[in-house]
This record gives C-alpha cells, sequence and structure tokens, in this order.
C-alpha cells in the first residue's frame, strides 16, 4: 500500500511540463499491434499500465525498446505470436480490451479475462464491446474465467450506433474497422481530446478516418498499415491539475500546454471558483486575485453547478479536482456526475478535514466552502482523481496529512512527487505491507 505524506501550506509556483495522456497512450500502445512496420513513439509516460503492455508485447515475441528518461518507445511486431490458451492480457486495467481486435485481426483468437478492470467508478460493463466485436464477425463464448473471441477470416466491415458514447467502445470499433476491408460507420461516437489524438495516430499508420472530433466516425479499412513516428500530446487532464494544485494553495504555476484548444470549458469551470486561466505562446497559467469564491449566478435561487459527462461536457474525470476546489471556496457549488454511479462515494473523506458536503444522491453532490480545515489522514478509493482531489486539499491546508492508497496516481501521472518538490511542496511517498 502507498501513502502520500505532505505537509501543507505552502504555495506552489514553478513551471511544469506534463506528461501524455495515457487515455492516449495505452489504446495507441494497444493499435500498435495492427502494423508489423517499425514505429517510434514519443512522449511515452512511464506508468503502471504502460510497462504491463510493454511486459505483454515482449512476452509475444515484439521488440520494445523504451528509453524512460527521454520518453521514447522503439516497437516492431515483426515476429508477435498468440497462443490463447497460454497467453493472458493484464487483468488490472481496463484498456486490456483493445487488445482484441489487433489480435483477432492478426490471429483469428483473442482470449480477455472475465475480470478486467480499471478504476472503481462503477460499473464498467464489457457488453458494449462484445455488441462491437459480433457487429465485425466476432464470436464471442465463455471459457473458464475468461471470454474467449474468434472470426473465422477477416473482420467484415459494419455500420453502428454506440448505447452512449463510451470512449473506449468507440476505439475498439476503430480499431476493428482499421482491420475490416470496406467502410465502416459508427454513430454516437465518444469525441475526446484522447479520442482524437487516438484517431490521428491511426491516420499515421494510413487509416481514412472521417468525422474526427464528431460523434459520427467513418473508417475506410482494409489496407496494409504502415510505421512511422508519432509524437504525443500533453494530457489536459495533468494540466488542470497542476493548475488546480497552485490555484488552492495561492501559488503560480505555469504549465506547458500545446493544445488549449481543448480549455474553453474549463476555463470557464475554473472561473467559476474564481480563477483565471490564461495561454500564451504555448503554457497556461491559473490565477486569483483573492481567496478563492464560488461566483454567483444571475438566475436567483440556482447553486453554481458543475456537470460532467462525455465531451465536450465539463469532463468527467475532472469533477474530483474541482470538488477540491469547492470545498477550499467560499460559498456553495452543486457537483453533478452524470456518468458513473458511486463515484462521489468517496467525498466523505473530505469530512475528516473539517469539510462540509452533502450528498444528494448517488450523482449529485453540494459543497459548502470556506470553513477552516485542519490537516488529516485520509482513505481514496482506487480512483486516479480522487487520490489527487484528496492531496489537493492536503497541500492547501498547514500541517501534515496523509493520503493513504494513493497508488493509482502511480496510473496516470509519473514523476507525479518529483514534480510536486519542484514547485515548494514538502511531499513523500510511504509504503505499508
Amino acid at each position: 500500500m502507498s501513502n502520500l505524506i505532505v505537509h501543507g501550506g505552502t504555495p506552489l509556483r514553478g513551471r511544469i511540463t506534463p506528461s501524455a495522456n495515457k487515455n492516449a497512450v495505452l489504446p495507441v500502445l494497444c493499435a500498435t499491434l495492427l502494423t508489423r512496420e517499425p514505429l517510434r513513439l514519443h512522449g511515452v509516460p512511464d506508468i503502471t499500465d504502460v510497462r504491463k503492455i510493454l511486459d505483454i508485447f515482449r512476452s509475444l515475441g515484439s521488440e520494445a525498446r523504451m528509453d524512460h528518461a527521454t520518453g521514447t518507445l522503439e516497437l516492431h511486431h515483426r515476429d508477435t505470436v498468440f497462443d490463447a490458451a497460454r497467453d493472458r492480457l493484464p487483468e488490472e486495467m481496463r484498456s486490456s480490451i483493445m487488445l482484441v481486435p489487433p489480435l483477432l485481426a492478426r490471429f483469428g483468437i483473442a482470449r480477455l479475462e472475465d475480470n478486467v478492470k480499471g478504476c472503481t467508478l462503477g460499473v464498467r460493463e464489457i457488453d458494449p464491446h462484445v455488441d462491437v466485436f459480433r457487429r465485425f464477425g466476432g464470436k464471442v463464448e465463455r471459457a473458464s474465467g475468461s471470454l474467449l473471441v474468434r472470426c473465422d477470416g477477416a473482420l467484415a466491415p459494419t455500420e453502428h450506433w454506440l448505447d452512449y458514447a463510451s470512449v473506449t467502445t468507440t476505439e475498439n470499433f476503430v480499431l476493428c474497422a482499421a482491420a475490416a476491408k470496406g467502410t465502416s460507420t459508427l454513430t454516437n461516437a465518444a469525441s475526446e481530446p484522447h479520442v482524437q489524438e487516438f484517431c490521428r495516430f491511426m491516420t499515421m499508420l494510413g487509416v481514412r478516418i472521417e468525422g474526427i472530433g464528431t460523434s459520427r466516425l467513418t473508417v475506410h479499412g482494409g489496407n496494409a498499415l504502415g510505421g512511422g513516428e508519432f509524437r504525443f500530446d500533453e494530457d489536459f487532464h495533468e494540466i488542470t491539475t497542476f493548475l488546480a494544485l497552485g490555484a488552492i494553495t495561492g501559488g503560480d504555476v505555469v504549465v506547458r500546454n500545446s493544445a488549449p484548444g481543448n480549455f474553453p470549458l474549463i476555463d470557464r469551470t475554473f472561473a467559476k471558483f474564481g480563477v483565471t486561466v490564461t495561454h500564451e505562446d504555448g503554457w497556461s497559467r491559473a490565477t486569483c486575485s483573492g481567496p478563492l469564491k464560488v461566483q454567483t449566478p444571475f438566475t436567483s435561487n440556482v447553486l453554481t453547478k458543475v456537470e460532467a459527462a462525455p465531451w465536450p461536457y465539463f469532463p468527467v474525470d475532472l469533477l474530483p479536482i474541482f470538488i477540491a476546489l469547492g470545498v477550499r471556496a467560499q460559498g456553495n457549488a452543486m457537483f453533478w456526475n452524470k456518468v458513473y454511479d458511486g463515484a462521489l462515494g468517496w467525498t466523505s473523506e473530505l469530512s475528516k478535514f473539517g469539510a462540509h458536503v452533502f450528498s444528494s444522491d448517488p450523482h449529485r453532490l453540494i459543497s459548502f466552502g470556506g470553513s477552516p480545515l485542519t490537516p488529516a489522514v485520509v482513505e481514496s478509493p482506487y480512483i486516479i482523481r480522487v487520490a489527487i482531489a484528496l492531496f489537493m486539499v492536503a497541500a492547501s491546508i498547514e500541517g501534515r496529512s496523509e493520503i493513504r492508497n494513493a497508488a493509482p496516481i502511480r496510473r496516470a501521472h509519473p514523476r507525479f512527487v518529483e514534480n510536486l518538490r519542484s514547485l515548494g511542496v514538502q511531499v513523500e511517498w510511504t509504503s505499508e505491507e
């Protein structure tokens, strides 16, 4: 068990260059199995999920050379082999399911463990993925403790309409469509920045995709795919995280951001708490002229709201970060998670700091901010941004706090503690057996 110890109350100051978005990196890594040509990827973060996928590649006979100092990864899947009776995909991360389409395309079979999982955000159903595999001609059957997906012959192009705009299901559709000879169309596709980045990588391989960034994707597949070089963008989650850390501690943090076009709604959400975000010359900065304060709506008898839902709504993964701001800001605000059930259960931990929050229902929470807070020892669930949100509150309070079970942070943010120390925070990892 990994815990974070922080001595809070110090304003964070300095510059940060964020890592790439794991939600772009992991599907891209899965997609590399579609080509037998060499690839070079730049900006690959040194996180646990990346290491697990690279271990899988090596176990299958692929060449994978990672330079952790530079973030450069060289891959070559020329001699890859897969045996469904022997080879296992990682169970501890949701992205394992995106290895199924390339394995189907190359070997006609893939095996997925029944209990593959990611963060404990709520029900993460597998049925939409099964629907996609079947639409392309895959046969899905249960085996002992796993699912077997088979395809007799090549994948067939199709049209499909998703029940909801699922990121991973959208990416799985594109992966299948890239291998199917012909044109496939997906309606109600997810359009998050990491989905767009993934689609740009697919076009670099030679897949023609129309509608990137919209809810309708048309994929022209079946061609032999090439190799090449690809550089990842900075993670907009991590950019937002460090901007929020600067704001909640009353500091001044400047963050590298090459895609400010993703930020208008995030910027306006910061403004609801009295924080101004500016973007200039590839860098972003969050400033506050005084204490954090919830801005009063013009509509009478309505709380300031942060409504999180699939893109282009406010990103649901960032909701905990802004709940932390709401706890520290003067005034009241409502936070609405429209995606995951049970994702707000962690907020009872905020009361250990002395914060006042009220759960309206499994999807909505009201913060009553501005109360004096004290250091605390809190428990994080297995959710990346929740561990960070608890850390944010702790960092804003003078004294020693402990975030227990903070290990999920390492799944998305390499050098998190090192970056924090560079900004002036006294923080360290501790472990308990």
